[in-house]
């Protein structure tokens, strides 16, 4: 992280500075980058791995409950729903095992290129999860309480599916905001 920008600084030349303290020819010294500590949430910590494994784990079963009933095709939200945890579940299980990758031979993932892929794509899944949950949920509550047909449905699958979702969702989140906190603190 430069602490100066032209941008910010004009500088003509940069600030130099001398080992010997007077002004003869000493060298210059290079001063080291000023790196973010790896918060436990961040890509590449254990934190990261145990969101990564329970955004997994929660939208695989939020899918195949739904997936395994008969009726969700009948209804776009249900479709969506299945959808929506299939990416997540596909996102979470790509970036899992890419933290396990940077935990195994010790490396930080705290590079600006990948921290904004992380982020972005972790917003779009988290946005689409989020609204496949809320649709889901509204169908859900129509068919058990306002129409009453709930014997003639799985609505306890339904119910057990975007619960997962928005619990799938509710972990996503965090990841999600300590990437954008760790973009925004560059």
């Amino acid at each position: 992280m430069n602490v100066s920008h032209a941008s910010v600084h004009p500088a003509e030349y940069p600030p130099t500075t001398d080992e010997g303290g007077g002004g003869g020819g000493g060298g210059n010294i290079e001063v080291p980058r000023v790196r973010m500590k790896d918060f436990q949430g961040m890509p590449g910590t254990q934190g990261g791995l145990a969101l990564r494994i329970c955004q997994f784990v929660f939208a695989a079963v939020g899918l195949s409950i739904m997936a395994t009933t008969s009726d969700f095709p009948s209804v776009t939200a249900f479709c969506y729903l299945v959808a929506a945890t299939g990416l997540q579940s596909l996102w979470s299980l790509s970036l899992a095992i890419i933290d396990i990758y940077a935990l195994l031979v010790m490396r930080s993932l705290q590079n600006y290129r990948v921290v904004t892929f992380f982020t972005i794509g972790d917003g779009i899944a988290s946005t689409l999860t989020f609204a496949a949950a809320c649709a889901s949920a509204g169908i859900t509550v129509l068919i058990d309480n306002d129409l009453d047909i709930c014997s003639q449905n799985h609505c306890v699958q339904f119910e057990t599916a975007t619960a997962m979702a928005f619990i799938s969702w509710f972990t996503t989140l965090p990841s999600f905001l300590f990437n954008l906190w760790s973009l925004a603190s560059r």
